[in-house]
């Protein structure tokens, strides 16, 4: 039971850091009428994703960790684009980077064993698997959109597709929560549908381009 909570306990975390970072975008987008890339939303965002990577990995849940692997890494390229992630000790950069690297080694070292316990495992039934890993993958589609979106931009923006994408992933994701029993996913992303919705009217009411980095 003490196992069962601190798992739990680590994947609530992770999704407070989620939560704060919607509430503080969602916040400063209230304020500046219009939809911006706050730098605080990064921060958050890394360390969310570091602390659910873990969580995904106490659940025993592929498709938690593919989503987090793939989306990772965009929000230190948008760390780096704000001007944080120079100011961040060495150390912890190190770590930073280097524990999915670290992660994917390991489990390239014994495949068989990753495969039994990640894609074959009797709690996730490979439909269920496929079905979490599709909304993953969609919610994860955000951030190479706003990845691409960024670069052609020079400045880092959450535009208005980014909000499309991310109601349909979530959408997606609360449904997989449902059918595994996960309290974690289906309350983290309750909350962030209602701040995807928001975001995409003060982009309507922004007009083409409202979008702005802060």
């Amino acid at each position: 039971m003490a196992n069962h909570a601190l798992v739990f306990g680590i994947g609530f975390l992770a999704q407070a850091f989620f939560s704060a970072r919607t509430l503080l975008q969602w916040i400063k987008s209230e304020k500046a009428r219009s939809v911006v890339s706050p730098a605080s939303y990064w921060i958050f965002s890394v360390v969310g994703s570091y602390l659910f990577f873990v969580y995904g990995w106490m659940r025993d849940d592929f498709a938690i960790l593919l989503g987090q692997f793939i989306s990772y890494y965009i929000y230190i390229w948008n760390l780096g684009w704000k001007g944080i992630w120079k100011k961040v000790w060495l150390p912890v950069k190190i770590v930073l980077v280097a524990t999915p690297v670290v992660a994917t080694v390991f489990v390239l070292k014994d495949s068989a064993a990753f495969a039994c316990r990640f894609l074959f495992n009797d709690d996730v039934p490979v439909s269920l698997l496929l079905f979490g890993s599709a909304g993953q993958i969609v919610f994860t589609l955000r951030f190479i959109y706003q990845w691409v979106y960024s670069i052609r931009r020079k400045e880092s923006i959450l535009p208005m597709g980014f909000w499309l994408i991310s109601l349909t992933g979530s959408s997606l994701i609360i449904a997989y929560g449902i059918f595994r029993h996960d309290p974690v996913l289906i309350l983290g992303q309750s909350f962030g549908f209602v701040a995807y919705l928001r975001n995409l009217v003060i982009w309507r009411h922004a007009g083409k381009g409202g979008g702005k980095t802060i």
